[in-house]
C-alpha cells in the first residue's frame, strides 16, 4: 500500500514468455522479485518495473497529475 491508500496488485499475464518475460515460465526465478532503490520491482538485473508507471496504469491517471512541473513543459510533436 503507498501513502495515498493505493494497493493493487500487478497482472504480468499478457507478458508471459515474451521478451525478459520469459522468465516467468520458471516459477523458482519468477518468485525472486524484490522491491529495488527506487521502489521499483525488479528481478535481478534482468528487469524492472517502474512505480511510477505502474501507479499511472493502475489509478488512471496522466504524468501531469502525479507530477505538476510537467504541466509548464512544451508539448512535443
Amino acid at each position: 500500500m503507498l501513502d495515498d491508500g493505493v494497493s493493487w496488485t500487478v497482472d504480468l499475464s499478457e507478458a508471459v514468455g515474451q521478451g525478459v518475460f520469459a522468465l516467468r515460465r520458471d516459477p523458482l526465478v519468477f518468485a525472486q522479485v524484490a522491491i529495488g532503490s527506487a521502489g521499483e520491482l525488479v528481478w535481478g538485473d534482468k528487469i524492472d518495473l517502474c512505480p511510477d508507471a505502474l501507479y499511472l496504469n493502475v489509478t488512471g491517471q496522466k504524468p501531469e497529475d502525479i507530477f505538476p512541473a510537467l504541466r509548464n513543459l512544451p508539448a512535443h510533436a
